[in-house]
């Protein structure tokens, strides 16, 4: 390495609401040389860190441009309404959209859902973001729909929330530019997809010292096979033995 080059480091974007800890944890388990460097984000501004490069990937809200971005999408939301712990919709257990057709539902300019008509009746202002939004909720000025990770997010005392069955839904997904599907996003997707080590693309390596670990193939057939990390693998039952789910013959008919 030349005193030029930059050390190998992972720079993962990720928007509000949405938690890493869990495979930040496994990147840093298993690749313990090349450090994560997370950029909590804006969604317009995640995906723009993303497209110039000063993001190697991100846990982004789609939709997301697929000329440029792959995604593999990973879970969505609960889409969920936000009103104070006094409002009768804390009564209860889950609403529709039109059991808020007499409210003021506030529609934030970050609001990340994809509305064709946002329900109830409109506030005279937009709030800038969704944290403002939550602040006039607070204030007895209208309410708030919003994915349930943000509700938790902008968590206060004062308030509460119940789903919103017939809402759009918020999908989020692992993106990057599809020109720049480097070694380090392909060691991130096999640490979401849950591959295991071993895996063909779940690779553990030491990239600072320029190896990488392959997988070891094994000839069809041969003993031994098996491990179900990642592919599906099963394991061959000890000799003598039925596997678990095999079927039962026939029982004798009783005379």
């Amino acid at each position: 390495m030349t005193g030029s080059e930059e050390p190998p480091q992972f720079r993962l974007a990720y928007v509000p609401g949405v938690t890493p800890s869990k495979w930040v944890r496994i990147w840093n388990e298993r690749l313990p040389d090349i450090p994560l460097t997370l950029l909590q984000l804006p969604a317009p501004e995640a995906r723009d860190a993303l497209r110039d490069g000063a993001a190697d990937a991100g846990l982004v809200r789609l939709p997301v441009d697929r000329t440029v971005f792959s995604a593999i999408p990973l879970y969505e939301e609960t889409t969920v309404v936000v009103v104070p712990k006094d409002h009768v919709v804390a009564a209860v257990d889950e609403v529709t959209r039109e059991d808020l057709a007499d409210e003021i539902v506030l529609h934030p300019l970050d609001d990340v859902l994809d509305w064709d008509r946002l329900p109830g009746r409109p506030a005279l202002e937009r709030p800038a973001t969704t944290e403002d939004a939550v602040e006039l909720v607070a204030a007895g000025i209208g309410v708030l729909i919003v994915p349930q990770s943000l509700a938790r997010l902008h968590h206060r005392k004062d308030l509460t929330y119940r789903p919103v069955t017939d809402a759009p839904v918020s999908a989020v997904a692992l993106s990057w530019r599809e020109d720049a599907t480097t070694d380090m996003v392909e060691d991130f997707i096999g640490i979401v997809r849950g591959r295991t080590v071993n895996s063909t693309r779940g690779r553990s390596t030491d990239r600072t010292a320029g190896t990488q670990a392959q997988p070891k193939k094994q000839a069809r057939g041969a003993s031994g096979t098996g491990g179900n990390g990642g592919n599906g693998g099963r394991r061959k039952p000890p000799a003598g033995k039925k596997p678990q789910g095999a079927k039962r013959g026939k029982p004798k008919r009783r005379s």
